[in-house]
């Protein structure tokens, strides 16, 4: 073996695994994300996208705000470096008083915001969503309240996922949502005979409650044989912790930057005629999909390793930048062709899952055509959080929340005229406002990435998507679409989800074909892996 090869062995080790972790990430956000859809199958059928559909998915995104901002997000950008980085030194008794620290201190901010915001969430609906009144406000007060305990469950849950995501554990982390969404699909499977409306949303809800606490305790025990023994006390002492908790901060702000841009989205939505923050709602689960599947799946495994990098400067930002090249070739590979179908596809998409009972060809047409709009900016979106990631490993949480801001400021600017001028100018109904919506955040979005990869550009060198590649993605999926579309036409008038299972099934059988053809390698790896599962099975 030459010494280029040995000294290149650590790094091909290291990308294997990489892509071994990536793999467990998305299984378990897949398992969790079709028992997500099938909760929202279930939801349209038994609400549709009325007043009450209205009311649940407003209830449901409110108190969410809690777990996305000390959750997932800045969780993960400030405890996850720290942990892993103190993981890799060998220092366990020092990674042990930050897990601790930061277990204590979650449990106690969740605590008081939660009654904080059980008495406040009349106010949080007045400024939230403006446009509802009477019944469908009371009904979205009700429905929060009932919902605040159980999202504090789910961020003590977010804890648990760092301490697995540090010690490598990732599907049982990912995976544990089935159990949330199990708990609400069983609710309305119990009541959905006897209770209609605005009684079945309150099994609802509680059926959320009771899965927010399975899905803690799914994760804790676990967690805990991780982690070791730890004391739960806040230690501001430490070092690990002071730093964690100094970057806790700005990470906390930037993903509330984020959230206030989202519901934005749904403070204007509420202004919208009856239905809109139903429709985005449901377009929003389906937009996401992707977004959690591959971009947060690919984020989530290299966070932890690119926080385990150790050399110098230059050491670090060459392993950086590899990684990050590499990630970001995976993530275009899957999302761009998700962007397609989202466009040409979306009715095929939207109708397999959400076609049932209250929820017609009408519905379907609608959220459509928000998702379509939404998939502008899909491919940024994601690549923006692998970026974001990337900041966060090398400990710069400060940055993504400048970028953050620039965000919500240009799609506040634009959302406004697109969603309540551009659809009259157009001579469509008030209610593709939405739609105006979601394609303003995608114009967002392009600025947000176009910022973050600058600025990251200055610190580890030059990190793009070859033009080639993206030629040859882009191509092969709009072709791929044609020939769906006329698959499309083929079946005709079965069952929505029949056909969507055939043409989309055609669409990401062909997608791949081609994208071998022509010597795609992300393509070869995906084609490995499935070969390799087939022969296990």
């Amino acid at each position: 073996m030459s010494a280029e090869e040995v000294a290149a062995a650590p790094a091909a080790r290291a990308q294997a695994a990489s892509g071994r972790f990536a793999a467990l990430v998305a299984l378990g956000i897949l398992a969790s994300r079709v028992a997500g859809l099938v909760r929202e199958r279930a939801l349209a059928h038994y609400f549709g996208n009325s007043a009450v559909a209205d009311a649940l998915k407003a209830a449901f995104r409110i108190p969410n705000l809690l777990q996305n901002l000390f959750g997932e997000g800045a969780l993960s950008a400030s405890f996850i470096p720290v942990y892993a980085r103190l993981l890799a030194e060998g220092d366990l008794p020092a990674a042990r008083r930050v897990a601790g620290a930061v277990g204590a201190a979650l449990a106690l901010a969740m605590s008081a915001l939660v009654a904080i915001g059980i008495l406040a969430t009349p106010w949080l609906i007045a400024v939230l969503a403006p446009g509802f009144e009477g019944e469908r406000r009371e009904l979205t007060i009700l429905l929060v309240r009932v919902l605040f305990p159980g999202v504090a469950l789910l961020v003590l849950s977010a804890w648990c996922l760092g301490i697995l995501n540090s010690h490598r554990r990732f599907f049982l982390a990912y995976a544990a949502p089935v159990i949330w969404n199990a708990a609400i699909i069983a609710a309305l499977l119990l009541f959905g005979r006897e209770r209609s409306g605005a009684d079945l949303a309150v099994y609802v809800a509680w059926g959320a409650v009771v899965g927010s606490a399975a899905q803690l305790g799914v994760q804790l025990p676990r967690a805990l044989r991780l982690a070791g023994r730890m004391r739960f006390r806040i230690d501001t002492a430490n070092d690990g912790v002071r730093t964690v908790f100094r970057n806790f901060t700005p990470a906390f702000v930037s993903r509330g930057v984020l959230q206030i841009s989202a519901y934005v989205d749904q403070l204007l939505a509420s202004l919208l005629p009856l239905g809109a923050v139903a429709a985005l709602g449901y377009a929003q689960v389906l937009y996401t999909l992707p977004v959690s599947l591959f971009g947060m799946a690919i984020s989530a495994a290299e966070l932890p390793l690119l926080s385990s990098a150790l050399g110098d400067e230059r050491a670090i930002a060459a392993a950086v930048r590899a990684r990050l090249e590499a990630a970001m070739r995976r993530v275009a590979y899957f999302i761009v062709p998700s962007s397609i179908a989202f466009a040409a596809l979306g009715d095929v998409v939207t109708a397999g899952i959400y076609q049932t009972g209250e929820f017609g060809a009408d519905d379907v047409r609608y959220v459509w055509g928000i998702l379509a709009a939404s998939a502008l900016g899909l491919l940024a979106t994601t690549l923006a959080r692998l970026f974001s990631a990337t900041y966060y490993a090398l400990r710069d949480t400060r940055t993504p929340l400048r970028f953050a801001c620039v965000r919500l400021a240009v799609g506040v600017a634009i959302a406004i005229p697109l969603a309540f001028f551009l659809p009259g100018a157009l001579g469509l109904e008030a209610r593709w406002g939405a739609a105006g919506l979601a394609l303003a955040s995608g114009i967002a979005g392009w600025i947000e990435l176009w910022l973050l990869r600058r600025a990251l550009e200055r610190r580890i060198g030059r990190a793009r998507l070859a033009v080639p590649l993206l030629v040859r993605l882009w191509g092969a999926a709009i072709a791929c679409a044609a020939v769906a579309l006329a698959v499309q036409r083929v079946c005709g008038d079965v069952h929505p989800v029949v056909a969507a299972v055939v043409v989309l099934g055609s669409f990401g059988g062909l997608y791949l074909a081609s994208t071998l053809a022509l010597g795609v390698a992300e393509a070869r790896a995906v084609a490995s892996q499935l070969a390799a599962r087939l022969r296990r099975a």
